[in-house]
């Protein structure tokens, strides 16, 4: 069996505000081109440890190698070009309330030299029909878009350079189940139609059904443990335990016992 390609390592990685540790030596492995679902309860630092991978935490301690290139001690010049090849999606989509749509996915592109205004703007709109939105969306602003539209938005704004890796912030918080779904495929069908690693943090138990190809759960200051939803099933941590054996979890498993690669494909 061909070993899988690394892409992001964490090895010993401490965050902590003052007093309060979030995580301690803390590792965790992310493979190319799967979707990796983190979840854990409340304090546990779910999307602290999304930001200290891509750059916006630095921990107190530990090593973050993304791409094969240590994050924490690059020099300017490649800690820029690293960055360029992930793009972040923050929970409530975080787009200029001043810029339309279109302007919004140019963002990224800006920092481009030489890239032609005109091109820049069809690429945007090349992003915006991705992400399912409709043409005219690119001339809209934020505040003239539903919560759906916006998040759409800012997935777009994420895949303006073409990243190797997407880092999503509870991507479907806030949408009705039906919206929650048709985002959940339209992740997966990017994931596989351009190969995207994709780092999602999420409470969502339907989401990690129908998303994830492997889940790492945060507890107790670290990665307790990582792997498909039938290894989480087996877990015998009592919070591990009731979030994949309560309810909603019966629930959710209910409505896509499918393998996640068997569906939106």
């Amino acid at each position: 069996m061909t070993e899988r390609e690394v892409i992001i390592r964490l090895r010993g990685i401490r965050n902590q505000f003052g007093s309060q540790v979030v995580h301690e030596d803390l590792d965790l492995d992310v493979y190319r081109g799967e979707i990796l679902g983190v979840v854990g309860g409340s304090g546990t630092g779910k999307s602290v440890l999304l930001r200290t991978i891509a750059g916006l935490q630095k921990p107190a301690a530990g090593s973050v190698d993304v791409l094969g290139t240590d994050v924490l001690t690059a020099d300017e010049d490649t800690r820029q070009a690293l960055e360029n090849r992930w793009g972040v999606m923050f929970q409530d989509g975080a787009l200029f309330s001043s810029l339309t749509v279109r302007e919004n996915v140019e963002v990224p592109m800006r920092a481009i030299e030489g890239l032609d205004p005109e091109i820049r703007s069809e690429l945007a709109d090349l992003k915006i029909s991705m992400v399912g939105l409709q043409y005219l969306a690119g001339d809209k602003y934020p505040s003239e878009l539903s919560g759906g539209m916006r998040k759409r938005a800012g997935l777009a704004r994420a895949l303006a350079l073409d990243p190797d890796i997407v880092f999503l912030d509870e991507p479907t918080a806030g949408l009705d189940p039906i919206g929650a779904s048709a985002f959940d495929q339209l992740i997966r069908g990017l994931s596989h139609s351009l190969g995207l690693t994709v780092f999602l943090v999420t409470h969502d138990l339907d989401t990690l059904h129908a998303t994830c190809d492997r889940i790492a759960v945060l507890a107790e200051r670290k990665v307790l443990v990582t792997g498909s939803m039938k290894d989480m099933l087996k877990v015998e941590h009592p919070w591990v335990h009731e979030y994949f054996h309560g309810p909603r979890a019966r629930a959710a498993a209910s409505e896509g016992s499918a393998e996640p690669g068997e569906k939106g494909n």
